[in-house]
């Protein structure tokens, strides 16, 4: 274990593995669990403690695992609960809320958040100031570029949260809104600026507002 500079917070209760480098004023909170060869950048927060923490006296952290060899970039802020795999890394600034989990190679881009209970796949890439919403599941080899989002609530500002899905090998163009519960196939193309109301089905190229078939992508030359 190494320590690359001073104010590192380490709980007891936390553990380390080999070759860990750490940056300044960085926390790790209770039953966090930090794997070989993992670099977590400056002023880094992982397992932060959920909501009860400020209020029930016998709260206890639930696990939080970073897998070998995943770099956290600067400012990461990652609540308690969260599984990352093999070599996942982030952008600065990132939130990911409690629950998540991360498939190995799979990135992170700067100013993303993960509101929590979101599953990622393996080798998928979020771009810079993607939102994804609580419940939402994206499959392997999924693409998001910068300003996606997905949402999970129909009739907001409500409780009857719906969280869309997206197929492996989907990408999902710029300023794209992917609305609650729809579901994007597999292979897909989703234009940039369009709106998603409704399923997608494999192999759709879509665009507009609202976003609307436009081809099967295995035709496109």
């Amino acid at each position: 274990m190494m320590f690359n500079n001073h104010n590192v917070r380490i709980s007891p209760k936390a553990s380390i593995g080999k070759n860990v480098r750490i940056g300044d004023n960085t926390i790790i909170f209770d039953n966090v669990v930090v794997e070989d060869n993992v670099t977590i950048a400056h002023s880094c927060t992982i397992g932060e403690p959920l909501n009860n923490y400020y209020s029930n006296p016998e709260y206890g952290n639930p696990p939080t695992v970073i897998g070998k060899g995943s770099l956290i970039r600067s400012h990461a802020i990652i609540y308690a609960g969260n599984r990352l795999g093999q070599f996942v890394s982030t952008g600065h600034r990132v939130t990911m809320r409690e629950n998540n989990i991360i498939g190995e190679h799979s990135v992170i881009g700067t100013l993303s958040d993960l509101q929590g209970n979101v599953i990622i796949g393996k080798y998928c890439r979020l771009y810079s100031n993607v939102h994804i919403a609580a419940l939402s599941v994206l499959g392997d080899f999924v693409a998001l570029y910068p300003y996606v989002v997905m949402t999970n609530d129909p009739y907001p500002p409500s409780d009857d949260l719906i969280g869309g899905t997206i197929g492996d090998y989907t990408q999902v163009g710029t300023h794209s809104t992917l609305l609650s519960g729809v579901h994007i196939g597999q292979n897909c193309l989703i234009g940039a600026l369009s709106i998603v109301s409704k399923a997608v089905p494999d192999f759709s190229l879509v665009m507009g507002e609202p976003a609307k078939v436009v081809m099967d992508v295995r035709n496109y030359v």
